[in-house]
């Protein structure tokens, strides 16, 4: 579920142009539902067509799934977009406008898309909607500069969005491995400190909320960590106490934070992937890109499949929850 509340569109294919940027990639062989509040985009949710080998009760079930989650933000109006060819959008996108509707959600309108052209299911005015398609408007449209000058990216598919919560390789790769074997042995000798003077982890807490605030700091002010910052960061993430500091931190959902736990996900080696993946995770679906919040959280989730904010993150993401549907306050500050 991807919500943004800043592009206001007027026409379907206006609607069209603009999906790719909330979602954050072009979707290909979808169904794509956009919450609308008048003329405002509120959110999008996308998945995937259903294989050719699913009976009907299989794809009503997921159909219902999405709706679900749709119902849940309480929209006034959806568009439903398919993506692809007539023969698999079809029932795919009338099977969608039904699940919604019976949870007594509006459907303004039937789309698909395919090969650069778009049709509506519901206009039957050759006119307006000729029986070839209208062509769907050029990447340098009105709309899509406006959403590209507000910060979007339109990434050519959602494997390419996958690849941003990649981690690092080569070169990169080989320098954090050495920065985390320093960073291992310097968390060692701080819990041995913690026990000696029998603090029971108030020196660990203490060093990860200095760490975290530092590397606030730095991509504040558009920096980056180094490989020890970054490893150090992610060592002690492991602690929840830290963890739990940094979620709380990360409510506000800003621009640079993305970035921020983008870059330690990415650098991190995989012992410590989790963390830094769920805090991305839940700094991008508070920002209202979804589709990063998702894949992120599926990083988390391979890498650690028992992880505590990973599940959380999953079942929020998974059930369509608005952010300001959980605040999460008091625990770390």
């Amino acid at each position: 579920m991807t919500s943004d509340r800043t592009l206001v569109i007027h026409s379907p294919a206006e609607l069209i142009a603009v999906v790719p940027f909330v979602l954050g990639y072009h979707p290909h062989d979808s169904v794509a539902m956009v919450g609308l509040t008048g003329a405002r985009v509120e959110f999008a949710v996308c998945h995937d067509l259903p294989p050719p080998d699913w009976t009907e009760p299989d794809a009503a079930e997921a159909a219902g799934v999405v709706a679900d989650a749709v119902a849940r933000q309480e929209t006034e109006l959806v568009v439903v977009v398919g993506y692809g060819p007539r023969r698999r959008v079809t029932p795919a996108v009338l099977r969608s406008a039904q699940a919604v509707r019976t949870r007594g959600v509006e459907v303004l309108d039937l789309l698909r898309v395919d090969g650069g052209r778009w049709w509506s299911y519901t206009c039957a005015d050759r006119g307006c909607c000729p029986p070839q398609g209208t062509p769907c408007l050029p990447g340098d449209s009105v709309i899509a500069t406006e959403a590209t000058f507000r910060g979007k990216v339109a990434l050519p598919n959602r494997k390419a969005l996958t690849a941003q919560v990649a981690a690092v390789e080569g070169a990169e790769r080989a320098e954090m491995a050495r920065a985390t074997e320093r960073a291992r042995r310097r968390f060692t000798d701080l819990l041995a400190e913690d026990l000696t003077a029998e603090r029971y982890g108030q020196l660990v807490r203490r060093s990860g909320q200095l760490a975290v605030r530092a590397a606030e700091r730095c991509y504040r002010s558009g920096g980056t960590l180094s490989p020890d910052e970054t490893a150090w960061l992610g060592v002690l993430l492991v602690a929840r106490s830290v963890e739990d500091f940094a979620l709380d931190r990360a409510e506000s959902g800003h621009e640079w934070q993305v970035r921020l736990w983008t870059d330690v996900l990415r650098r991190v080696e995989p012992a410590y992937v989790a963390p830094p993946a769920c805090l991305l995770s839940f700094t991008a679906w508070r920002a209202g890109r979804g589709s990063l919040a998702r894949v992120a959280v599926d990083r988390a989730l391979a890498e650690e499949p028992q992880h505590p904010l990973a599940g959380l993150m999953h079942s929020v993401l998974g059930h369509g929850l608005p952010p300001h549907m959980l605040q999460l306050r008091g625990r770390g500050r």
